[in-house]
């Protein structure tokens, strides 16, 4: 076989899937441009849209990673979770009970691993469940906590917490520094490899360019570029 046939062969073993969901109420339009980063970085993002509002999270888990999943090229060699807000917590359901064949490294973007002070205050409120759903009222920090519930992380896990807000009336139910939908102390898990906070809000941070360089760091590296963030 001739030398470029090989280096090409090679290649597209070592090409990495990594999956992207959304968070809560929201689109995969929303993590467009990081999935076109992460096409330039070499990597084949599936960026997947799931009915975030519709079911419990434990039936998002299930049907949201079986179908992402297979959407994986077969070629691929590790795969890679990248995930904003809800969408981390989907990860931990699937994961808390199952294993993925050649998971790689996850990243979360703001999530409520702790749950969210937002929904305690809210979730009674008119409205708060026919907008977020069944799994939106199990986000909160109480006992009906879902992440609250789900243990520790049992794969390698990044993430990446926001340290300001464009909502200061949520911001008010949250302790500081947060985010505008979930605090920093809130997006810490046990067993994580690497945390880091930056000066992004929650609803954007999946398209702020240094978010991205991170996020893409960690999935080569298996930790945050700290040293940048010095500058």
């Amino acid at each position: 076989m001739p030398v470029l046939a090989l280096l090409f062969s090679w290649h597209a073993c070592a090409s990495d899937c990594v999956i992207l969901l959304h968070g809560l109420a929201r689109s995969e339009t929303s993590m467009t441009t990081l999935a076109e980063a992460l096409v330039e970085a070499e990597f084949s993002p599936v960026n997947y849209h799931y009915p975030s509002t519709t079911r419990p999270i434990a039936e998002l888990a299930e049907q949201a990673i079986s179908a992402s999943l297979s959407q994986c090229p077969d070629t691929a060699g590790q795969i890679h979770f990248v995930t904003h807000s809800m969408g981390g917590i989907i990860v931990r359901q699937y994961l808390k009970d199952k294993a993925i064949n050649k998971l790689g490294r996850v990243v979360m973007l703001g999530p409520p691993n702790k749950g969210s002070q937002v929904v305690d205050n809210l979730g009674n409120m008119p409205g708060f469940k026919f907008i977020n759903g069944p799994a939106g009222m199990e986000l909160g920090t109480g006992k009906l906590s879902v992440p609250n519930n789900l243990g520790p992380a049992n794969f390698e896990l990044g993430i990446i917490a926001g340290t300001r807000s464009i909502n200061l009336i949520l911001s008010s139910f949250l302790p500081n520094p947060n985010d505008g939908k979930v605090s920093v102390e809130n997006t810490k898990l046990e067993g994580m490899a690497d945390h880091i906070s930056l000066p992004v809000t929650h609803p954007f941070m999946m398209k702020n360019a240094i978010v991205i360089k991170q996020v893409i760091y960690f999935l080569r590296h298996g930790s945050f570029n700290h040293r940048s963030l010095e500058h």
